[in-house]
């Protein structure tokens, strides 16, 4: 008698990790952003460039503004540039993903949790809004000719870089899945222009003691405390908040932005 022989139990294939699943989708969107580079960089500067050209160029040449005003006015272009990428970057391809076409149940089938999907998305546009706030620093010697900076003040301007691209990035997350499609464009011509003007962008938030009311207004913005954080860091001559409040501000919108967005996600994609 001859022994009959069974095949081998073929193994089962290793489950494929978490993390290695998120970086994964975030490598690819990072490639897509990569082989369109030239229409990013267009979207994203094209609006802080020309205020630095107007406001910072023009009526400087013209008289109308006070000499050292692009000390005060890059930093806040920096930050108003890292924190309107991030939330750009998130909410308007959240509100395609979520239309009649559904393209985001792609990203839901990948093995990993629903939250991560979200997280994955505030990742990417963090990093978005950090390489743009980079660019614009040539852009600012190309335009102004000099710009304020010290390299004592790169690690403070690291951290609030960062912190600032992440929670512009949380933001964009609720309004990509808080506010219904057909209502989007409406919801960002109300938020977007005052979020742009009440940051201090433009401005010192200490210089408004005048005007206490709006100074108060103003604080409600985290924009206010990127810019802040900006101006202490690059030209720390020039009144600004603490920096340490400034990047506790920002730690906690961190955190409560990004929990608010992600459980908005959570909703959203399982509805």
């Amino acid at each position: 008698m001859t022994a009959v022989e069974t095949p081998a139990a073929t193994a089962a294939p290793a489950p494929v990790g978490r993390a290695r699943v998120f970086l994964a989708v975030l490598r690819r969107d990072l490639y897509v952003t990569g082989r369109e580079l030239p229409v990013f960089l267009a979207q994203v500067i094209l609006q802080p460039l020309f205020l630095l050209l107007v406001f910072g160029r023009v009526l400087t040449d013209l008289g109308f503004t006070r000499p050292g005003y692009t000390e005060v006015l890059f930093p806040g272009i920096v930050a108003m540039t890292a924190v309107l990428t991030a939330l750009q970057s998130t909410a308007f391809p959240l509100v395609i993903d979520f239309s009649f076409t559904k393209e985001i149940e792609d990203r839901l089938l990948a093995p990993m949790p629903v939250g991560m999907v979200g997280l994955e998305k505030i990742v990417f546009a963090a990093m978005r809004a950090v390489a743009a706030a980079v660019v614009m620093f040539p852009v600012g010697v190309l335009v102004l000719g000099s710009i304020p900076w010290r390299a004592s003040g790169v690690p403070l301007l690291a951290t609030i870089l960062v912190l600032g691209s992440v929670v512009g990035a949380a933001l964009g997350l609720i309004l990509g899945t808080a506010v219904p499609v057909n209502r989007i464009n409406v919801i960002f011509a109300l938020i977007l222009t005052p979020l742009l003007f009440t940051g201090a962008s433009q401005y010192p938030w200490t210089s408004l003691d005048q005007l206490r009311w709006f100074q108060v207004v103003t604080a409600c913005n985290p924009l206010t405390y990127v810019s802040e954080g900006m101006r202490a860091a690059l030209e720390p001559t020039v009144p600004h908040i603490q920096p340490w409040i400034s990047v506790l501000v920002l730690a906690t919108c961190l955190v409560v932005f990004t929990a608010v967005g992600i459980r908005l996600f959570l909703r959203r994609a399982i509805d």
